[in-house]
């Protein structure tokens, strides 16, 4: 190799690093700023150039999340994520249907939203919900960030890797969804059989008390546009509209009004998000550029082409060691070489995002809940979620494994 190519690929080595740990020690970096970073040294190093690097950006991936977001900001705004919330603290009789609600909701809800933004609106709702009714709040925050992984993998517009896998792979979303949505619905069955299993004493008592008074807070002008906009835009793409068009249609629309300032709609936008899949684009695209993703193709092909287990089995141990975004993008220039590529696509999105559930770093979504629930007193450790972590993943793996091979 060249002195280049080695250059090229020991920023990128030290970029995937530090975003799987998220930090470099004694600095004060994050994932996004330390993958900007790696873009630009491999700008500056001329690894990249300047016109590769925005064609190696994924627009329409990053025209997706920022559009998804703007919808997610105006449904936090009308209060619908706590009118759900309420509406399951009415309905919750019991221990058992309280968990039923909770990954039910979840898992719906993050297949039409960002999981992110699922576990961010509901886990303070499941802390007072747990709390005022004198019950240990973990087994429920452990079903609702689990239901919110598994939930989000039937959608194209669920979680950011499947976007990734979405516009790369050209899917129509109506095929996407049918294709996952079996996996997701046994998914969060099998994850409600599992955490009931392993908290008997928890699942096992009576009725619960939910006299408690629930506040309505939501805005029903705002509310009723954020529907109609939702709607349209799901029914353009199972029209199979251009994904990312439709959904910067139904932001658009949402923008376009005399109620609601615009700043309180961008204050709610992840902006370091776009920073970090745009640069992440560009740090992973140099192993193209350079022509080491052949080589890494050469190196993983036994178990990329070793079949639908052990293909499974590469993105979930590499989605647990630089976390699942990186591994899909690690991926999308392996998978074009494939003799099945669509296959290869739904495994991928399958695979790293069930990859998530497996410990309490698995996914950005584990780690908001545990943040939320320490700063309210509550302790989700390690291997409190690691006990029900392992056979969930392990579980719905297989469900994901057997369909898809069905699907074949």
């Amino acid at each position: 190799m060249t002195a280049e190519t080695v250059f090229c690929a020991g920023v990128v080595l030290a970029t995937l690093i530090g975003v799987a740990l998220g930090r470099y020690p004694a600095l004060r970096m994050n994932r996004a700023t330390i993958a900007f970073v790696g873009a630009v040294v491999l700008l500056l190093g001329g690894a990249v150039r300047r016109e590769d690097a925005w064609r190696l950006i994924d627009w329409d991936t990053i025209a997706l999340l920022f559009a998804m977001m703007v919808i997610n900001a105006n449904f936090r705004l009308s209060g619908f994520f706590h009118l759900v919330g309420s509406w399951v603290a009415r309905h919750a009789k019991t221990p058992r249907r309280l968990l039923a609600l909770i990954v039910f909701c979840a898992g719906v809800l993050s297949a039409l939203f960002l999981n992110d933004t699922i576990v961010l609106m509901f886990t303070p709702l499941v802390l007072d919900m747990t709390l005022a009714m004198r019950r240990n709040p973990v087994p429920y925050l452990i079903g609702l960030v689990c239901a919110a992984n598994i939930g989000s993998v039937a959608t194209i517009t669920g979680n950011p890797q499947n976007m990734i896998v979405g516009m790369a792979s050209g899917i129509p979303f109506a095929h996407f969804t049918l294709a996952l949505a079996p996996v997701a619905i046994l998914g969060l069955g099998l994850a409600w059989l599992i955490i009931v299993a392993l908290h008997r004493q928890e699942f096992a008592a009576g009725p619960l008390d939910t006299s408690f008074p629930i506040p309505d807070r939501h805005y029903r002008p705002l509310l009723r546009k954020s529907l109609l906009a939702a709607g349209a835009m799901l029914v353009a793409f199972l029209a199979g509209a251009p994904i990312a068009m439709s959904a910067l249609g139904a932001a658009a629309v949402l923008l376009v009004t005399r109620r609601l300032k615009p700043a309180r709609v961008f204050r709610e936008i992840d902006w370091s998000l776009l920073v970090f899949f745009a640069s992440l684009f560009v740090v992973t695209g140099s192993l193209q550029v350079k022509g080491l993703s052949d080589r890494l193709f050469a190196f993983s092909k036994p178990w990329v082409e070793g079949g639908l287990p052990a293909f499974c089995a590469v993105a979930v141990v590499l989605s647990n060691v630089v976390s699942n975004v990186p591994a899909v993008m690690l991926f999308r220039h392996l998978i074009l070489a494939l003799p099945d590529p669509r296959s290869a696509w739904l495994a991928l999105a399958a695979a790293t995002t069930l990859a998530g559930n497996l410990t309490l770093l698995g996914s950005v979504a584990n780690l908001i809940v545990a943040e939320i629930a320490r700063a309210r007193g509550v302790r989700l450790g390690f291997v409190a979620y690691l006990r029900a972590g392992v056979p969930i993943t392990l579980a719905t793996l297989a469900v994901a494994i057997l369909w898809l091979s069905v699907l074949r």
